[in-house]
């Protein structure tokens, strides 16, 4: 990804549910003006869900989610149904897409029943008009024609207001800083960092910082001292990758404010309290115990892997137990919690924030601890009090 491309987890995720042969794929594709979905008149022709990034005007940079029908049946059916139903927690809107022919059925009342209980915008779409000429007297309903055209700008049109959002700006480090300021990136290289990139953590900081006027200055952990030798003045901040905490934390001097590209991540997706509060759970933990390490991103797992060997690694070593390490990525996330004393997840930036919010709310409701990386990785090198102190009203949790 390039600095000025639009990460997957920033653009709004537009979900288009239905039932099989309602025409979802076909109106996905008169609204993106692509041949994105295969459009057949044999039921269930969309078996996963398919995504597609792109600009969608008025709207601006989005993923565009055509899911299988709803109404799909037999064991593999159920499997694709479910698949349907786990889009609903990463969609910041979703589309029902009706054949009009046929009205509404007790799939769409479902689907509908679904968008409440989620508290997910939702617009109902009245396909194949052109046949029916049926005129839906709901407020949030449209009919349209994805065979003629007919109504699709409008469409799109009434999908910008219904996912169009009043609020502060979110900033992952720019309100942390002040124009002129240097701020210190410690990006290690080694066997685990991806070959002739950096990460998207370290891109959208570099970024971020850039815009808040002041100065990125990007070191390797092992040239860190001679970095801050060579600044004429001390840094505002040092932000490092968590795994080389231990190293950073002992080369910074203490007047100098330190934290973690997680941190500040798991700030962004709105659960960095959830985080500090959740990490206590780790000097309670037991022989036996089990722990689910989750990432929202799926990568090759080197020898030296953060989630899989240094993370279980530092855990057994702090707490001296013998635990039980499970792990999931991508887009997987235990439907059942509670076997879990605790769950570390990533910073989440491959994920958009509706679906952090939807697996943190899991783990609550499920009572189970939830942490991430940055805030687990501090607290066991005994670095977090400090890693903290550029958010005082969450340092103080720690007193």
């Amino acid at each position: 990804m390039g600095l000025n491309e639009t990460p997957l987890a920033e653009r709004v995720h537009i979900g288009f549910f239905g039932r099989r042969n309602a025409g979802k794929s076909s109106v996905v594709n008169a609204v993106t003006g692509q041949e994105m979905s295969v459009v057949s008149a044999v039921k269930g022709t969309t078996t996963d869900p398919v995504y597609k990034s792109m600009e969608l005007l008025p709207l601006g940079p989005v993923v565009i989610i055509d899911t299988p029908g709803f109404d799909d049946e037999g064991a593999l059916g159920e499997k694709r149904v479910k698949r349907t139903k786990q889009i609903l927690n990463k969609a910041d809107c979703a589309v029902l897409v009706i054949d009009s022919v046929v009205g509404k059925t007790a799939a769409d009342e479902a689907l509908i029943a679904l968008f409440r209980q989620k508290q997910l915008p939702y617009l109902t779409v009245y396909n194949k008009c052109d046949l029916s000429g049926y005129a839906p007297q709901e407020e949030n309903a449209i009919a349209v024609s994805a065979a003629s055209g007919l109504q699709i700008h409008e469409l799109k049109e009434r999908i910008a207001r219904l996912t169009h959002t009043e609020g502060p700006e979110r900033r992952l480090i720019g309100d942390l800083i002040a124009p002129g300021d240097t701020v210190v990136l410690v990006v290690p290289i080694d066997s685990a960092a991806p070959k002739g990139r950096l990460i998207l953590p370290q891109q959208q900081a570099i970024r971020d910082i850039l815009e808040a006027g002041a100065h990125a200055f990007v070191t390797r952990d092992t040239e860190l001292s001679g970095a801050l030798c060579a600044l004429r003045q001390a840094p505002a901040l040092v932000v490092t990758d968590s795994q080389a905490f231990g190293r950073v934390s002992k080369e910074t001097p203490p007047e100098i404010p330190l934290t973690s590209f997680s941190i500040l991540m798991a700030r962004y997706k709105g659960f960095l309290e959830t985080a500090v509060r959740g990490v206590a759970a780790i000097g309670r933990l037991a022989d036996g115990d089990r722990i689910l390490i989750s990432e929202g991103c799926t990568h090759h797992r080197q020898c030296g892997d953060i989630g899989t060997v240094k993370l279980p690694g530092w855990l057994r070593q702090h707490t001296g137990k013998e635990l039980m390490i499970e792990t999931s990525a991508g887009r997987d996330f235990p439907d059942d919690l509670s076997p879990y004393r605790l769950i570390i997840h990533c910073g989440g930036c491959m994920l958009n924030e509706r679906e952090m919010r939807y697996r943190q709310k899991c783990a609550a409701d499920a009572g189970i601890p939830f942490t991430n990386y940055g805030t687990a990785i501090a607290h066991l090198h005994g670095v977090l009090q400090r890693s903290l102190s550029v958010f005082p009203q969450l340092a103080a949790l720690l007193q």
